[in-house]
């Protein structure tokens, strides 16, 4: 049995714990892999975030192009060389990835440092056994156990699905070729962002959403509009309810089951399971090992990361990211990962890591973005609440984008806070950023709306505009 000073677990952001500040701790970094080869470096650089979002820039080209006409531009696409695309993209991907797994395995800065690749299963909160790729098996004990393990798309139970070789986000971009036609079976963010790839790139697509519209997370209005724009572009179909799957001798799936019009029969190239992910504590054996679990799998942490047993903080157990938080998104998991850093190495002055509205975007076409309280969330919450709407059919650049479907909508308090800002359209995701600084630093919308000049004619006029319904109805 080994004992070390730090047992880490997972190569996503956990990647970026160790580092000089704790050159004088023996630490194992113990790495399952992601995806169906096990690849190093975690889910957003191999299998999430950074690839999707290079795929996603792709069909924004093709979508574009098919768009030329509208403005007079004699544009269109032509298809698409697939191979051309997914190459370029992981041809940049995975050196990265190697050379981040060459670095931790031979570099001199990982001289206090061993990195295990296999599957690690908690005995207790400090003491693991892992099941090495080559077969082997290591017992560890830890002073500290850090907890960033992921998750990994969730295979729904229905009769015939698992046995279908259904393709998810581990496996859809890795194809040798695109589909002609696909279900996905799924209507959030995964769902929105294949959707859009692949039909812009002639595939085509029908979307199968449990609820009665997609993204049914998002406030309201923002969901029925995408719901809306989405079923222009593609086959949208809701409340279904699948009774089966089945993959077909010829190769071909055939769907079952029943939507509010009746029975549903559909059959497509290819089915793609786009239904959540599931945290990874289940294969750590937590349970088993005494920490606490939320009813969904994930871990009970504290505001400061620390893991639970039996309602209580561990000081010798961490926590952080997929594995134990709702919001499954790269820069919450960094942000923890960096509490935890300084908790561990400042233990007398410990941080919180919830002192922060969480943003969070769609990158579908169009896009959404999201911060804070939803229109409902708010009201349910008894906050006495104030909504502007602006379109961007109502300022300059949404007359240069002939946008008439795109919207923000921000809720405020009745003093002025800032309570949530939700946004549809062109560049969404990076018009919210100047929402999420202002509610993360305590600005009014007076404040916002009335202290800085705004760029005439650019999209941010679409956030004064909103702000000012707002400072007006406040007499700011």
């Amino acid at each position: 049995m080994t004992h070390v000073d730090i047992a880490l677990i997972g190569s996503g952001s956990a990647n970026s714990l160790p580092g000089p500040e704790f050159a004088d701790r023996r630490i194992v970094q113990i790495d399952r892999g992601v995806g169906p080869d096990r690849v190093f470096g975690g889910t957003c650089l191999n299998l999430g975030c950074i690839p999707t979002k290079m795929f996603v820039h792709t069909a924004d080209l093709a979508h574009a192009a098919q768009d030329g006409p509208r403005f007079g531009v004699r544009t269109r696409a032509d298809g698409a060389d697939w191979p051309a695309i997914r190459d370029r993209i992981f041809g940049r991907i995975d050196p990265i990835a190697a050379g981040g797994e060459e670095y931790r395995r031979s570099h001199p800065d990982n001289d206090n440092l061993t990195l295990l690749r296999g599957t690690a299963r908690l005995l207790s909160p400090t003491e693991l056994e892992v099941t090495t790729t080559d077969g082997g098996v290591e017992h560890i004990t830890a002073d500290t156990v850090v907890i960033g393990a992921g998750s990994r798309p969730q295979i729904p139970d229905i009769p015939g699905l698992a046995d279908a070789d259904p393709q998810t986000s581990d496996t859809i971009m890795r194809r040798d070729t695109l589909p002609r036609s696909v279900l996905i079976l799924g209507s959030g963010v995964i769902a929105a962002e294949f959707a859009h790839v692949l039909s812009a790139l002639g595939v085509e697509v029908t979307i199968l959403a449990r609820s009665d519209r997609l993204l049914r997370r998002a406030d309201a209005d923002v969901s029925a509009r995408f719901t809306e724009v989405t079923a222009q572009r593609m086959s949208v179909r809701t409340d279904v309810q699948v009774r089966s799957v089945e993959r077909r001798p010829d190769g071909t799936v055939h769907l079952s089951g029943h939507d509010r019009t009746g029975p549903l029969e559909l059959e497509a190239e290819e089915i793609l399971v786009a239904a959540g992910r599931t945290p990874n504590t289940d294969l750590l054996g937590a349970r088993e090992a005494g920490l606490d679990l939320h009813p969904d799998g994930r871990l009970v942490v504290d505001a400061f990361q620390r893991a639970q047993a039996a309602g209580r903080p561990l000081g010798t157990t961490w926590a952080f990211g997929d594995v134990s938080d709702p919001h499954q998104l790269k820069h919450v998991a960094n942000h923890q990962l960096r509490i935890v850093r300084h908790n561990l190495l400042h233990p007398e002055e410990l941080r919180r890591s919830d002192t922060m509205p969480v943003p969070a975007a769609v990158f579908s076409h169009p896009q959404v973005a999201t911060v804070g309280l939803t229109e409902a969330q708010a009201r349910v919450a008894g906050r006495d609440v104030r909504v502007a709407v602006q379109e961007y059919a109502g300022i300059a650049y949404g007359w240069a984008l002939e946008d008439t479907t795109g919207f923000a909508k921000l809720i405020a308090d009745a003093d002025g806070t800032l309570l949530g800002a939700h946004i549809i359209g062109h560049e969404a995701a990076t018009l919210i950023q100047q929402l999420v600084q202002a509610m993360s630093t305590g600005q009014r919308v007076q404040d916002i709306a009335r202290t800085q000049y705004w760029i005439h004619p650019a999209l941010p006029e679409l956030l004064e505009n909103a702000l000012l319904q707002l400072t007006d109805a406040h007499g700011g």
